[in-house]
């Protein structure tokens, strides 16, 4: 078997440490490259508000705390975007869990990467969120609109290399009430160096999203 030499772009984004027998490889964090090219998976332009969704005040505090993410996806689910990974999933230390929680899978099958994160943030009111939202998506490019996903939903797909390893993320956003539900999906192939197609991450991320976003209802305050 040929040896190949882990990028130095994807060694600070892989946790937790996981060595390759038939390679000698070590995991440890995450991939902080910036973009080298940018892909358009959704049709452009800021997304709007649904036209369904309740109006709301700064008051108005539907969701009073954080679900558990790492119970948010399926495992079937979890399965079949991250092939290999413990499904159980590993739960990120946040200084307040009530208003921030983040769940991670992260597996290398043969030379085939990924990883998927799932992060729930519960703000002071529905505007706040809203704001929050909409600052977000500002910072963004190159995506689009979700239809259909909690009050709005955005979903952007960047490509980065380094080391002529490629490596493609999709990153979803989602508000609903006064939940932010944030998903970062991503992969790369280690032997062609090429990273999975823009439809595939996005497609994923965008499914992982949905699931995330109907765990929301046990966190609701009431």
């Amino acid at each position: 078997m040929r040896l190949l030499p882990l990028p130095l772009a994807l060694t600070a984004r892989l946790s937790p440490v996981a060595v390759l027998a038939c390679a000698g490889w070590a995991l440890t964090s995450g991939p902080a490259a910036q973009p080298a090219a940018t892909h358009r998976p959704a049709p452009q332009g800021a997304p709007a508000e649904s036209s369904s969704a309740p109006s709301s005040d700064a008051g108005v505090k539907t969701y009073a705390d954080a679900p558990s993410p790492c119970g948010s996806v399926p495992v079937g689910t979890v399965k079949s975007l991250v092939p290999g990974a413990k499904t159980a999933g590993k739960e990120i230390p946040s200084t307040d869990t009530k208003l921030r929680r983040t769940c991670s899978w992260n597996a290398l099958k043969g030379f085939d990467y990924r990883w998927l994160d799932v992060s729930f943030e519960i703000s002071d009111s529905d505007r706040a969120a809203k704001q929050q939202y909409e600052q977000r998506v500002g910072e963004k490019s190159g995506g689009g609109a979700v239809p259909g996903l909690g009050d709005s939903a955005y979903s952007v797909v960047n490509l980065t290399t380094q080391d002529k390893q490629e490596t493609r993320e999709g990153v979803v956003l989602v508000r609903k009430a006064n939940a932010l539900v944030v998903v970062t999906y991503n992969g790369s192939d280690f032997e062609s160096k090429k990273a999975p197609s823009t439809d595939e991450i996005n497609k994923g991320a965008i499914k992982a999203a949905k699931a995330a976003v109907g765990a929301l209802g046990g966190g609701r305050s009431g």
